[in-house]
């Protein structure tokens, strides 16, 4: 990957301390090779891996700058100043006026690092969307930083202590959600934050945060042709200098992207789609009608079994934290394709479902939402005794289902959303050892998740669940997985909707635009009727889904390295090894989809762990 590292407030001399960060900054550049920029101080040390358009640096008057990202500067005299003196030295005269001058004044993806070891300062920073990750520790009064844990570790004051926090947090996620990270001590950034050390003390601060605007009332043929027009702006400026192409699903995100990419490129755009010899899975069909609709210059490639399991080591060596979402392995399988076609950048289509109300639980927690509206009186005098007191009412159909409604109604968001999570129907002490348990929170996660659920002052739910979405879904889950299988693939990778106009877009959209009544995306489907094909207007969402269940109960091979991997996890102690044989026997055998998610999630576990020898 690429990506910034180093520290400050350690050193013996800038001999050592270069020869220390280079080694910092070695997994930064494994798998696209980038050249390593290091610059050192007698205190302090900073390094940048990125390809040439994506890297920034300069080290004057004792301040060292970083910046990792395909960015712009949003002031037209900075812009001014990096083309005649470069983007250091107008990075460097934002930073004289200050952290929040800096941050705002970039635009674009980025993982920032100010190091000042003349004054005891330094900022780290990332996007708003947190495309970029950053990771730091504070080692009594020395900040260390990297883009990936696998660099942060490797300094002498930040060893690789495993944190049980983490650890269950990325069986009950499927990974781990920031700020938190699989090591002791180690935090990472949020979206839109910036850490600022002074003489060997740390403060975070949010630069932004999504401000939504709820009570607009635009007529709608002024918002479609703004947001035709957006969508043009952000795939431009996505396009860079290289060869671009798009990943293609046949969802209306990929759709999309492809059809604006051969508007705005004046020819066929190169995309890309993986499809799956398994039945419910297979979305290849749409795909090819979209690329027959816009006339894409199309590419194909059908996964198979013996490809997961030749690519999973890999995935967990491309991974600086447990990851556990296995459509990793198909976007790595697309981009791949396409690097071998010449391609150097692909399009994702992320973001456009947080932003516009594209998820299916949108809709379902608008129907539950309705029952909160019912007088609390009629709900527990009338409605709920009437319902879970009527005789033989277990074997009514329709009582069971108002049984259930009522029972999902009557918890509250955001822990509403995770009433199927895995874990806590298999429950934490079936699955996990009693010593594992004692150094771990089992109530964490909900309480992550309520607090940054409540950070936003939305008025209406959908609004606070995209809110809640960009962060936990988006940030902490669809980006790293894109990137890094990307990144396994040497490609690099942009996200047109996560572009600052089509946020600030999306945000001025009202409540019903993205979610009418329970039909999803409404705006963006009525704005682009006319230009997506009525059969990608109308599917149900899919994506690139791994059918590893079903296939874990035909391929020897990927049973093999199942059982395997899930042997040596039973030694670490952390999961109990009667729920893994029971996981792998009878548990699999009753529902493969079902619990086939959870064998990936611990077999992925202890791939990880074997790529670090923990």
């Amino acid at each position: 990957m690429s990506g910034i590292c180093g520290w400050i407030g350690h050193g013996h001399g800038a001999a050592e301390n270069r020869a220390l960060v280079e080694a910092m900054a070695a997994p930064l550049a494994r798998f696209d090779g980038s050249a390593v920029q290091a610059m050192a101080g007698n205190a302090s040390a900073l390094a940048l891996a990125a390809g040439v358009d994506c890297a920034h640096s300069l080290q004057r008057d004792g301040v060292a700058i970083a910046l990792w990202g395909d960015v712009r500067l949003r002031d037209a005299a900075r812009r001014e100043q990096a083309a005649a003196e470069g983007m250091g030295a107008a990075l460097l005269s934002l930073w004289k006026q200050g952290a929040e001058a800096l941050c705002n004044g970039l635009v674009g993806a980025f993982a920032l690092a100010v190091v000042d070891e003349r004054a005891g300062e330094a900022l780290l920073a990332i996007d708003r969307m947190g495309t970029h990750p950053l990771a730091w520790q504070l080692a009594g009064e020395t900040l260390v930083f990297g883009s990936s844990a696998d660099s942060l570790v490797r300094h002498p004051l930040t060893p690789a202590r495993l944190d049980p926090q983490g650890l269950y947090n990325y069986v009950y996620f499927h990974m781990v959600p920031a700020p938190g990270t699989v090591y002791q001590g180690q935090q990472r950034l949020l979206p839109g934050t910036y850490l600022r050390y002074r003489q060997g003390r740390v403060e975070q601060q949010t630069y932004w945060r999504m401000q939504f605007q709820e009570d607009g009332k635009r007529p709608f043929a002024e918002l479609k042709d703004e947001f035709r027009e957006v969508l043009r702006s952000s795939v431009r400026d996505a396009c860079g200098t290289q060869p671009v192409g798009a990943f293609l699903s046949g969802g209306t995100d990929s759709s999309t992207l492809a059809g604006i990419l051969c508007e705005v490129g004046g020819k066929p755009a190169k995309t890309y789609s993986i499809g799956f010899e398994a039945q419910g899975y297979d979305e290849m069909e749409y795909a090819r009608i979209a690329s027959r609709h816009f006339g894409t210059e199309h590419h194909e490639y059908y996964v198979t079994p013996a490809d997961v399991a030749d690519a999973i080591p890999h995935m967990a060596q491309a991974f600086d934290q447990p990851f556990g979402n296995a459509s990793a392995v198909p976007a790595y399988y697309c981009a791949r394709m396409a690097r071998a076609d010449g391609v150097a950048r692909m399009f994702g289509g992320d973001g456009g479902d947080e932003l516009f109300g594209g998820n299916e639980r949108y809709s379902k927690q608008q129907v539950f939402a309705l029952y909160e509206r019912v007088p609390e009186l009629l709900r527990k005098a009338l409605l709920e005794p009437a319902v879970f007191n009527f005789p033989g009412g277990g074997r009514v159909q329709l009582l069971r289902k108002a049984r259930s409604y009522i029972e999902q109604a009557s918890v509250p968001m955001p822990a509403r959303l995770e009433t199927y999570n895995l874990l806590g129907r298999y429950g934490p002490a079936q699955v996990f050892t009693d010593d594992f348990l004692a150094g771990a929170d089992t109530g964490q996660p909900l309480a992550g998740l309520s607090a940054t659920y409540g950070l936003s002052d939305a008025p209406s739910l959908i609004n606070r669940m995209l809110a809640l979405d960009l962060k936990v879904t988006l940030a902490d889950n669809d980006l790293p997985k894109v990137m890094r299988a990307c990144e396994l693939a040497g490609m690099e990778v942009a996200f047109p909707f996560l572009s600052e106009q089509m946020v600030a877009f999306s945000a001025g959209l009202t409540p019903q635009q993205k979610l009418n009544g329970t039909q999803l995306r409404y705006f963006f489907k009525e704005a682009l009727r006319d230009f997506l094909p009525n059969e990608i207007i109308t599917k149900q969402k899919h994506g690139f889904g791994l059918p590893f269940g079903v296939w874990l109960q035909q391929t020897p091979q990927l049973q093999a390295l199942a059982a395997d991997s899930l042997s040596d996890l039973k030694r670490r102690g952390i999961v109990r090894a009667d729920f893994i044989d029971l996981l792998l026997g009878q548990h699999l055998a009753e529902h493969a989809s079902y619990h086939g998610t959870m064998v990936w999630v611990l077999m992925m576990l202890e791939q990880w762990f074997r790529q670090r020898a923990h």
